[in-house]
């Protein structure tokens, strides 16, 4: 079961590239729980701006903290905000999807106008509201992604849920006596899981832009925590002296969005049957026509 998924899955460019970085993500993360090769804290202004070598593999910045260090300490902010804001976007968006699915008429409506009105708030400026209030943070950032595409999953959601709910075996579940979450959880989930799977991966990879750009802002990380948008902002000022210490977050941050986006289209194709039975037909046709 779970070999034939990951052959599917890594059939494709996209999802061998995805699957690529997002392992080389977490295993950065992992070993910066434990190790980096210099202290990304600790100032040494005599190093300063050193340019790439074997002994700071990106340089150095303008207090002659070691770039690389930095990047691979903050990879664990990115893990972190990534996870929890994909699980904080789930529940949000399964919640949304069951009252504005399988309740009655009374709910349904207020839910619709609710998902309608949270959805025309960009998440980072949801995010900037929470940072006034509560101060910034990586929870904040969390919650603000989680609202923000979790609202979006639950509309998207909404339309593929009411499709099944017509269905036949829906219908057979309904009339066996199953409630409702019975017949969400066993029947309809499964059959909009690559939705909720495309969702998910755009709201890890939204939270890593939003942490960056909220830290970037001074709204995210706090400073005592590595972050590869508040080095992004650190850097930015010398762009014009010291073009090449910009590259790395900017990149590492491309990079890893970008694989995610990537990974999250593969599972999608590798996931939904309707796209493996338009496949099998058109090789059919192709078939027929040799």
């Amino acid at each position: 079961m779970i070999l034939p998924f990951f052959r599917e899955l890594w059939r494709r460019p996209a999802g061998i590239i995805g699957t690529v970085v997002v392992v080389v993500l977490l295993l950065t993360a992992a070993v910066a729980l434990f190790w980096t090769p210099q202290n990304p804290f600790t100032a040494n202004p005599s190093i300063a701006w050193q340019a790439p070598s074997l002994a700071h593999l990106f340089g150095t910045d303008a207090i002659g903290s070691d770039i690389f260090s930095y990047l691979m300490a903050g990879s664990k902010t990115t893990v972190l905000v990534a996870f929890f804001s994909a699980i904080v976007a789930g529940l949000i968006g399964v919640g949304l999807t069951a009252l504005g699915s399988l309740t009655s008429h009374w709910v349904r409506e207020p839910v619709a106008v609710l998902i309608d009105v949270l959805i025309a708030f960009p998440i980072l400026l949801i995010a900037m509201l929470l940072s006034a209030v509560f101060g910034g943070s990586l929870t904040v950032v969390i919650i603000a992604v989680g609202i923000g595409f979790g609202v979006n999953l639950a509309r998207v959601a909404r339309g593929e849920v009411r499709g099944a709910l017509g269905t036949d075996y829906v219908l057979a579940a309904k009339a066996s006596g199953a409630g409702s979450w019975r017949i969400l959880i066993r029947h309809i989930l499964p059959n909009v899981a690559p939705v909720f799977i495309v969702q998910l991966s755009l709201a890890a990879a939204v939270s890593i832009l939003s942490e960056a750009g909220l830290s970037f802002l001074g709204y995210g990380a706090p400073s005592s925590t590595a972050s590869w948008g508040r080095l992004l902002s650190s850097l930015q000022r010398y762009i014009t002296i010291h073009p090449w210490s910009v590259l790395w977050p900017g990149l590492t941050i491309t990079i890893t969005v970008l694989g995610l986006n990537l990974l999250g289209d593969a599972l999608r194709e590798a996931t939904d049957p309707r796209l493996k039975v338009s496949r099998a037909a058109r090789s059919r046709r192709r078939g027929l026509a040799r």
